[in-house]
Parts: structure tokens; sequence; C-alpha cells
């Protein structure tokens, strides 16, 4: 089956030869993006259908239909040739990281090779790591808890359900209407397992993961097939108990939810795994900021604060309520206002407005009026077009106040120490940082 894959913003002509993708297969693969959540958002929809090619917007994923399957992988820069396997092996290596800190998920790469990076696609990544992370669970136990259990026996188990005997048995004596407790596997967080083995075995390509699969769904089989739709999400608690299987929990919601992402299949249609990347830079750098004032004594809150824009003259109700990325606060004091924006900025020598939309600078002076912030930052993912420096790249004063406005960068090609480099270059909270920036 033929794959395909191309970066967020660019096009796949429409063709035989290396590099395109032909018309035919283009057609296939747009018919399951419309399927999507995603799809029809303008610039963040998920596929264009253009006259001689086939163009990815700002959805990153994989789209699989009949007989092919397209990767549509972010603009991230990394240390490697443009358009080589490594590089796109680093992308996805960079991806899967993001997804782990925006997720809560502690996913471990290190058995993957660099060979598998650069041939597997996203989607075989994420199934051979949930397969992997789920062989060694079970292989340390299944969770099981006690259920309740209604049985006629023909002897006393539990308590006898006087009712049932008195109207059922009532001239059969030797059978015992019994109530009562059994340790069972049949219970939400393996019925959850076990629907989303059986998704993805409906989604793998791979001649491996397809093993792997089949092999747990062996391990599955006296556990009750539960449709996606009537899963008992809610009744799954995470304890002391059942720890080791947070991660595995984090992992099915991933494929079976919409959560950054969204899943849609039909017969014949296809299915798709697509996250849009707006939503995943905001939350990743989010957590990462959380991590960076951790001890420090100020409190970070995403999405939050809720003011509204404007009131009601007649009945006093908010209207056009805001709700800025992150908010750092120093006790009951906004502090810090940051937006995050999976956009490219240019250099100060190249554009003195760096390209920022004008739209985005309104934004952050509704947060300036509302908050009463002394700092506001849109933060944009870092590329070499800026230089080797990442962080502040440009400050602004607002006309006629104190408040300061910057646009700054995170290089999150750079895996390693994220969180210390936004503590000191972006959030400015080390003396070094404060000296640089005044």
């Amino acid at each position: 089956m033929p794959a395909f894959s191309v970066l967020e913003y660019k096009s796949l002509p429409h063709g035989e030869g290396l590099g395109c993708i032909p018309a035919h297969l283009a057609s296939r693969l747009v018919a399951v993006a419309q399927k999507s959540t995603f799809a029809g958002r303008g610039e963040n929809g998920v596929l264009e259908d253009q006259r001689h090619a086939l163009r990815a917007r700002g959805v990153v994923g994989v789209i699989s239909a009949e007989d092919c399957s397209l990767e549509i992988l972010p603009k991230i820069d990394v240390d490697a040739a443009k358009g080589s396997a490594e590089e796109r092996g680093e992308i996805r290596k960079r991806l899967v990281h993001m997804l782990a800190i925006a997720l809560d998920l502690k996913i471990e790469t290190g058995r993957l090779t660099e060979l598998a990076w650069q041939q597997e696609t996203l989607l075989e990544i994420l199934i051979r790591i949930f397969c992997e992370k789920l062989t060694e669970a079970v292989r340390r136990g299944m969770p099981r808890r006690y259920l309740a259990q209604d049985d006629d026996l023909r002897a006393l188990r539990g308590t006898l359900d006087l009712p049932r005997q008195f109207t059922r048995h009532v001239a059969n004596p030797s059978r015992l209407a019994c109530r009562f407790d059994e340790l069972s596997e049949d219970i939400a967080l393996n019925q959850i397992m076990k629907a989303t083995v059986t998704h993805l075995s409906r989604m793998a390509r791979s001649a491996a993961n397809l093993q792997r699969l089949r092999e747990l769904a062996f391990v599955y089989v006296d556990v009750s097939a539960v449709s996606v739709s009537a899963l008992a999400w809610s009744e799954v608690v995470i304890d002391r108990t059942n720890r080791a299987w947070q991660d595995l929990f984090g992992m099915a919601q991933l494929f079976l939810r919409n959560r950054y992402q969204t899943t849609s299949t039909g017969p014949g249609q296809g299915t798709a795994l697509l996250f849009e990347m707006n939503t995943l830079f905001e939350e990743y750098v989010g957590r990462q900021v959380k991590r960076a004032v951790a001890g420090t004594g100020l409190d970070v809150r995403l999405q939050g604060g809720r003011l509204y824009c404007l009131t009601a003259q007649e009945d006093g109700r908010g209207v056009f309520q805001t709700k800025p990325d992150i908010l750092i606060f120093r006790g009951p004091d906004v502090v810090h206002v940051i937006d995050t924006k999976w956009k490219r900025i240019s250099a100060r020598i190249d554009d003195r407005k760096q390209g920022v939309s004008q739209s985005d600078v309104y934004q952050m002076m509704a947060y300036a009026h509302l908050y009463k912030a002394p700092r506001l930052t849109l933060l944009y993912p870092h590329h070499g077009g800026l230089g080797n420096k990442e962080g502040v790249q440009a400050r602004f004063r607002i006309t006629d106040q104190s408040t300061v406005l910057e646009t700054a960068s995170v290089d999150v090609a750079e895996g390693g120490q994220v969180t210390q480099r936004l503590k000191e270059k972006i959030l400015c909270l080390s003396e070094e940082a404060c000296r640089a920036l005044s």
C-alpha cells in the first residue's frame, strides 16, 4: 500500500513520480479528511484538494484510505537534511515528545531505533509504543475488581436472595438464589483496553504491529466487547492499585476519544488520527510553564481568566469572553499573560512587525486592559530564520502605558531542558535573564 508524507502547509503534486500522489488516491484521502471535525475551518482545515496538487493545512497526523495513507508532519526545524528520512524521523520524535507532555503521559521511546523513527509513520510508532506498554502491563497481571453477581446454584454462595428464592424456586428448593461478589477481569478498564486493541487493529498497516495486536486480542478474549460509544470511561478510577495503567488509559483516550485529535471510520472510507497543532502547542507550552514556575511562589492557570470585553447595557451580562492561553499570578495579581501561536514570525531585520498579525496585537491589548498585567508575551515556535537565539525576539511598550508586549520563540526541536530554557529566556525567573531584559 503506497504511503505518502508531507509537511503542514506543503503540497504533493498530482502524478506518478517520486514526491507525487496519483489524483484518484488524493481524492480518497480528501474524502476521509472531510469527515474529521477539523475539516472546513479555513486555515485550520485538514487537506485542500487543489487542481494539480494536494495541500496540507494546519493539522498533523495520519490519514488512511483505501489502498493508501498520508502522513502530515509539523514544520519543525531539526538538524538534518531537508526532505530526508532522517529529518522526518527527528520531526516524529519531537511530535511524540510534545504529545507526551501535552497529555501528561510517560512515553518511553528509547527502544525505538533510528531506523524505526525514519521508516515508520507517526501512527505506527504510537501503536507500537502502546502495544509494548500494554504487553508489559498484562504480563504483570490484568487489573481485577469484585463485581456483584446473581446466580442460581445448588450450594449456597454468599447470601441468599430471599425474594427471588421464594418467587422463582419455591417449588424447587434444590436451587438457591445466591448473591455474591466475584473477582473479575471484565471491568471498565479492561473493556477500554480491548476496544483500543480492536480499534488499532483496523488502523495498523505494519505487519509487526498487526502481530502484536493479534497477540493482545487473544489476552482479552474473555473480556466483554463494548462499542466505543458505550465504554464506561467514568467508572475507571486510577489509584495506587492500578497506577501502572495510568499511561495506558491516557493513550486509550488518545486513540478513542476526541482529545486534541479525532478518529473517523466507515466501511471502505478509512481512518484518521489527527492533531491540531495550535491546540497541541498551547497545551505543550502551558504544561512546561507550569513546571518552570514550580517552587517560585507563582501560580499558572491555563485557559483561565474568563473576563468579558463588553457588558450589555440592558441587563449587565458579559459579552465576548476572553480565555488567555496562560496566566501567571503572584498572589491575586496577574503578572504575565502568554498567548501561544503556532505560526512562523520573521526576524526584525526582515520586518519590524515580524509578520505578527494585527488581530493578535489587538487581542493582547484587550488582555492588558482586562487583566492589568505588566507583561504580555506572544510566543511562537522558533525556526532557523530567527537565528540561533530563542527567547524574547522583540519588546514593545503599549502606547501611553508601562505595559510591555513581547514577541518570543521557543525551540521545540531542542527537546532537552525546555522547562529550564522557558524559565530563563522567556519567563525571566533568573537574575541573569532579568538583567538581559532590563
